[in-house]
């Protein structure tokens, strides 16, 4: 049976841990902002902080995906938080799902607004809430964006207005 003392917090860049070339304009990764972010919200939980990856989400793979599946697989606990880029956050969802990975809430989140942009990122809120919903929800698959939570089968994007809505 998996630990239920931590919550594994697996990386996978996305939007979320996006640095800024105030040079160039240019968007690009560097290092994870997981640790200074939890650190920041005085976060007391015990979590478990793993880079599986640094991509842009429209460059993720199935490969990709398959890490992320077998990470948590391999989790030694049940809560599960991954972090994702939005534009292929659902499609990761129903993969992870359709892996049947049994007796974990696996909650996916992410930024539209990179957190390196300070008070206009809306990924300290995303993770605040993304933490909140791993602990109280029964196993399963899901995103949690915009402050809401949503299975995985029932959530897209809204590419016009940049908020995650039920289907």
């Amino acid at each position: 049976m998996p630990n239920k003392d931590f919550i594994q917090i697996l990386v996978t860049g996305g939007t979320f841990d996006k640095e800024y070339n105030y040079v160039t304009g240019e968007l690009y990764f560097k290092d994870t902002h997981l640790s200074k972010m939890l650190e920041r919200g005085r976060s007391s939980l015990p979590v478990d902080i793993k880079t599986l990856m640094m991509i842009d989400s429209l460059e993720m793979t199935d490969e990709d995906r398959e890490i992320i599946i077998h990470n948590c697989n391999r989790a030694k606990t049940n809560k599960i938080l991954i972090t994702h880029g939005t534009d292929t956050m659902v499609e990761t969802a129903t993969m992870i799902a359709s892996a049947e990975i049994k007796g974990k809430t696996i909650v996916i989140t992410g930024a539209l607004i990179p957190y390196a942009f300070g008070n206009s990122s809306d990924g300290f809120f995303n993770l605040g809430n993304a933490l909140a919903f791993v602990q109280v929800l029964p196993p399963g698959v899901y995103i949690s964006m915009n402050g809401q939570v949503f299975n995985w089968d029932g959530v897209r994007k809204n590419r016009k207005t940049g908020y995650f809505e039920s289907i």
